[in-house]
């Protein structure tokens, strides 16, 4: 057996035992990589840890931690009022919000898991404090920063163009952009109404307004956008955490009118602590966008300014880091390098390249993209597709404009895998005891894209447009 063959059976196997037994999926995937790397291919241990994502941990770690500290000592809270009072009250709004604010990130430069590294916390926090589906909020961040991706001027748009003028394909920069920003919004209210938008517009206003002598005419505090499928039991994220909780079956309350009027609560002033929190995330954007700085460092960094500031806020703050989501997921992306180090994603374009059916051949590209993405990195693997491509453009059945968006659209929404940079961070920065249903309905939903995103916009885009 090929080497390539047996790093897709080892990978099999880690998502069949990982789904039988209670192991960190993480922990299996590092355990699979040396096996076939040292064990099977003759590998050096050095070799087998290059694909360890060390941005990513970095980033997992530094923002949780810091955003760890924001929640100690007041931050989040503060933001939340702060959001509240920007929309009059009005939570069905801030899902979109956040969905523009990150898109808007992206677009302008900011690589999309630091947008969503931003921009998460704020909304994984909200999300808690007011009720609303902390997998609505998780989607809408991350279907947000993706519809900036493929912006001229965005990290992934400026890749993708240059690879596309550099080997040689007719592109068009407008359609790419387009063509993503659509797919991502239809997304968006898709997303937005199947995980309680609907309940959170009935709703109305339904959180009272911070400091405000008003009261709320919607639903009570804490119930706004929730539905009987938003509980989860208490335990860890599966296959992440290696041990399981006692299931009781919770069920929370409807959402319904209070029976009085609920007065606003009490807004929070700015202490020095709180200052020093909300400048240091400011720092992040500022970072990010301008200075192109490291997202995770820049959060370690003020973690430990804020810890010598205010030790006190700062005592829990590493314990709340979610590490087995770090394992989980630096351990997948590890096994993916691998992979990629012994050939696999080109033996299998090159594979699918030589068919005799172009159009067929162009699907098989955009699922390649879609299921290694789902796991991997974005820009890497349409650097490395887009070029396989090539012979099938030449065949004059295939239009290079459309491939290349439906191949860039299969590769980037699949990112809302919890395997994924911004998925991970999602799920991180979900509350505790919602990482379980986060974690799971992200891997529905990021692997349902990963059937779905491919075929429909190969469809619309290749065969009944034509580009």
């Amino acid at each position: 057996m090929s080497a390539q063959l047996v790093s897709i059976a080892a990978l099999l196997a880690i998502f069949v035992i990982g789904t039988l037994r209670a192991v960190n999926l993480g922990a299996l995937a590092f355990v699979a990589a040396f096996a076939v790397g040292v064990g099977v291919l003759g590998m050096d241990t050095s070799e087998v840890l290059a694909g360890f994502p060390a941005e990513l941990f970095v980033i997992l770690v530094g923002v949780t931690y810091l955003f760890a500290i924001a929640r100690n000592n007041g931050t989040v809270e503060w933001l939340v009022q702060a959001a509240v009072r920007a929309v009059g009250g009005r939570v069905a709004a801030i899902p979109w919000v956040m969905f523009v604010i990150s898109g808007v990130l992206v677009a302008l430069g900011a690589v999309s898991p630091a947008a969503v590294a931003i921009i998460a916390p704020v909304g994984m926090m909200f999300a808690a404090r007011y009720g609303i589906n902390p997998l609505l909020m998780g989607l809408m961040v991350v279907h947000g920063s993706a519809a900036g991706n493929f912006s001229p001027i965005g990290v992934l748009g400026v890749v993708t163009n240059g690879v596309v003028e550099h080997s040689g394909i007719p592109g068009s920069e407008t359609t790419l952009f387009l063509s993503n920003l659509v797919f991502n919004v239809l997304l968006g209210a898709v997303v937005y109404f199947a995980f309680g938008g609907r309940r959170l517009i009935r709703a109305g206003r339904a959180a009272p307004v911070p400091g405000s002598p008003r009261t709320a005419a919607g639903a009570p505090e804490g119930t706004g956008g929730r539905g009987a499928d938003d509980a989860d039991p208490p335990g860890g994220v599966p296959g992440a955490s290696g041990t399981g909780g006692t299931r009781v079956a919770t069920r929370p309350p409807e959402l319904k009118e209070p029976a009085a009027a609920t007065p606003a609560p009490e807004s929070l002033t700015l202490d020095r602590d709180r200052i020093v929190t909300l400048l240091s995330m400011a720092a992040l954007v500022v970072g990010a966008l301008a200075l192109d700085l490291n997202v995770g460092l820049m959060a370690l960094t003020a973690a430990v300014v804020l810890t010598l500031l205010s030790p006190g806020t700062a005592k829990d703050a590493v314990g709340q880091i979610s590490w087995g989501i770090v394992l989980l997921v630096c351990g997948i992306v590890t096994y993916s390098g691998l992979m990629q180090a012994v050939g696999t994603v080109d033996y299998l374009g090159d594979a699918i390249s030589g068919m005799d059916a172009p159009l067929l051949a162009a699907l098989l590209i955009c699922y390649i993209g879609a299921v290694v993405s789902a796991f991997a990195s974005t820009t890497g693997i349409l650097g490395a597709l887009i070029p396989l491509a090539v012979p099938l453009l030449a065949t004059g059945q295939v239009g290079a404009v459309g491939l290349v968006a439906a191949l860039s659209i299969s590769s980037s929404v699949v990112d809302s895998s919890p395997f994924s940079t911004n998925g991970a961070i999602v799920v991180a920065n979900a509350p505790e005891e919602k990482q379980a249903l986060v974690y799971r309905r992200l891997m529905k939903w990021g692997f349902g894209l990963v059937l779905v995103a491919p075929v429909v916009s190969w469809a619309g885009l290749t065969v009944v447009a034509g580009w």
